[in-house]
């Protein structure tokens, strides 16, 4: 028997309507987890931060065909006295052979004149480590591969293999249950009679779903019966995490779908302020989510894009992402060959209203720049680069959107960064941070040309002693932040047990070391302390031998291309080395005050303070948080 016409349509507002949805949805329902084979995971979202087991490559390896050498050997080499090394003093390699241990640089073949006598002339001296795939370069063990909530892509599939990850914990897909209903409903395929209408939302629906990174399960049509939509519904409910239903949702005298959710559930909305898409039913059955969508495609588009979407996107914690492209401005100065047509890969963010383009790596072999990427810009070939400060088209991995609450980090390296992009994806839904490493001076100088948020710094000023302050007070003529980051141990780092028995800074000497680029906060304090001993830096082997980062610098020392370098006593424990202190030091971020009331940066500034950091901080060691998150006014600093 047929019910009375339905009048109890409403109209409230989408954003409040799907704010109480999703509220009432979070009471019963939270994204649910499994393990699967990396191999199976694209597009599935991480569950938490995953670390490499591995370093990539393991060995050290030939970046070119050609002789592998001792490049003390050849000094002094040139075109003028071009050097000739017999047998014995060089071996052919080819690209991935083995670094031989005895030798420490590379020629490549097109350098070499083989000679009759089996020795081989060249006409330029090699530098310690051309042409070299040291051990980590692309990947260092323990260190952070994907944060948690990410969406793996192909590139990432590749470097979890790569770093020993076989399985890894995602969010599991919600499945979603799809119900067409309508006597006038039918499939599609032989001759359409009058009165008929080709079910062709619930297809729309399937493919919307799995786009959106469920898993769609369509049923059979139901007709326009009470009971048959009844037993339809509980049965979808008790096997999938959320049913849609098709049609049935206004007020004719065969809609059905509003008076039978009351029966079995709670109708929480029915009618909502949209046109077109109004007769929108969203419901509770059995702690589960209906929603009734509207039977006219173009109203039930809007519908699902407003409330299914969303749903989706919280249960299966994603965040949709559509490729754009976008204008910016790149921050650095690129050269190019005319031979080649470049793909770079860049971090974006956007600056004082201001797209800005960062390049990472660009080494051939360095295939994380993929993953930490946001996109690329392309150099064609008949270009011999682009001009720091040029306008550039990117191509977006992430929507421009993400972007406006992104804070851009540039400057000095430390693991806690990591710890605090992860935490960020977390726990802040629509906030980011985006990090590149270039040192503490070169952070800083980013950050004076509006290329930045923030910049991590730990610059000692030598005349006063003082950290951070001296050098913002001098740099900087706009009214500036420090923000107190972390007191951090800062030492030598040498192989477990020692075995050369390092115990000051003046044992370095002698020693194979391995340094952090010029402007790297690390650096300075070496030089401070060198000065203070009274040692050159002629004296130190290695000297001008640079690593971006105290992962770097472990992985160097770890695997024997060094006998020592400085770094934190984090990445040291993260590599298992021995470490020597040499002092604590402070670790902080500064910020145009322009910036503070940015939501992104209030968030960072929270992590900062939070109590979860600080027991992570524990874990790693090495770490004081006395004052971590106190703001200084630099004008205001004494």
């Amino acid at each position: 028997m047929e019910k009375k016409r339905n009048l109890y349509l409403s109209n409230t507002p989408v954003d409040e309507a799907r704010q109480m949805f999703l509220s009432e949805v979070q009471k019963t329902m939270a994204p649910r987890y499994e393990c699967i084979p990396v191999t199976n995971s694209l597009n599935r979202i991480t569950k938490e931060a995953v670390y490499a087991k591995y370093n990539a490559p393991n060995y050290n390896a030939a970046a070119m065909d050609g002789a592998a050498v001792i490049a003390k050997e050849t000094l002094g080499a040139s075109e003028v006295h071009p050097l000739c090394l017999p047998k014995g003093h060089y071996e052919n390699i080819n690209t991935g052979n083995i670094l031989p241990p005895s030798c420490d640089a590379v020629i490549m073949a097109e350098d070499i004149v083989e000679l009759a006598d089996g020795q081989i002339q060249i006409t330029a001296p090699a530098v310690p480590w051309q042409h070299v795939r040291q051990i980590g370069e692309n990947i260092v063990c323990g260190e952070m591969i994907l944060p948690g909530h990410h969406t793996i892509r192909s590139i990432d599939i590749g470097m979890l293999l790569e770093a020993g990850i076989e399985k890894i914990d995602v969010v599991q897909k919600p499945r979603a249950a799809i119900l067409p209903t309508g006597s006038e409903i039918v499939e599609p395929g032989g001759e359409l009679k009058p009165g008929e209408i080709i079910d062709s939302n619930s297809r729309m629906f399937e493919n919307m779903v799995e786009a959106d990174g469920g898993i769609p399960h369509r049923y059979a049509i139901t007709a326009d019966d009470p009971e048959l939509i009844r037993r339809s519904i509980l049965n979808a409910v008790d096997s999938h995490d959320l049913v849609l239903i098709n049609a049935g949702t206004s007020k004719g005298t065969k809609d059905f779908t509003a008076d039978v959710l009351r029966e079995i559930g709670t109708v929480l909305i029915h009618g909502v302020a949209v046109k077109p898409g109004k007769p929108v039913i969203l419901a509770m059955v059995h702690d589960k989510p209906v929603i009734g969508l509207p039977g006219y495609s173009v109203s039930a588009y809007i519908g699902f894009i407003h409330f299914v979407a969303h749903l989706l996107e919280y249960l299966g914690s994603r965040t949709s992402v559509q490729l754009e492209k976008v204008t910016a401005v790149v921050s650095r100065r690129l050269i190019s060959s005319l031979r080649y047509e470049e793909y770079v890969r860049v971090k974006v963010g956007l600056v004082n209203d201001r797209v800005v383009a960062t390049p990472l790596a660009r080494g051939a072999g360095v295939a994380m720049s993929l993953v930490r990427s946001d996109g690329f810009l392309i150099i064609p070939q008949s270009c011999e680069g682009i001009e720091a400060g040029e306008e550039v088209t990117v191509q977006l991995y992430r929507p421009l959107s993400e972007l406006r609450n992104t804070a851009v980090i540039i400057g000095s390296h430390d693991l806690i960064l990591d710890v605090m992009n992860d935490m960020m994806a977390t726990g802040y839904q629509n906030l980011y941070l985006s990090s590149t490493h270039v040192g503490s001076m070169g952070g800083l100088m980013s950050l004076k040309r509006g290329e930045a948020h923030i910049a991590p710094t730990h610059l000692l000023d030598e005349a006063t002693g003082t950290y951070n302050i001296p050098t913002l007070k001098s740099m900087f003529r706009e009214p500036m932040a420090l923000v107190k980051g972390v007191e951090r141990i800062q030492g030598l780092m040498v192989p477990r047990r020692n075995p050369l028995h390092i115990e000051t800074l003046a044992d370095i000497v002698g020693k194979k070391y391995i340094n952090r680029q010029r402007g790297a906060g690390t650096r300075v304090l070496l030089d401070y302390k060198l000065k203070e001993l009274g040692i050159s830096t002629d004296d130190i082997d290695g000297y001008d031998r640079e690593a971006n980062t105290h992962m770097a610098v472990a992985v160097a020392v770890q695997s024997g291309n060094a006998d020592v370098g400085m770094g934190v006593l984090s990445a040291a424990n993260a590599m298992g080395l021995d470490f020597i202190e040499v002092g604590v030091e402070e670790y902080d971020f500064a910020i145009p005050k322009k910036h503070m009331e940015l939501p992104v940066i209030k968030a960072f500034l929270e992590i900062l303070r939070s109590d979860a950091f600080h027991r992570k901080l524990d874990e790693m060691g090495g770490y004081g948080y006395s004052k971590s998150g106190t703001v200084i006014e630099i004008d205001e600093a004494v």
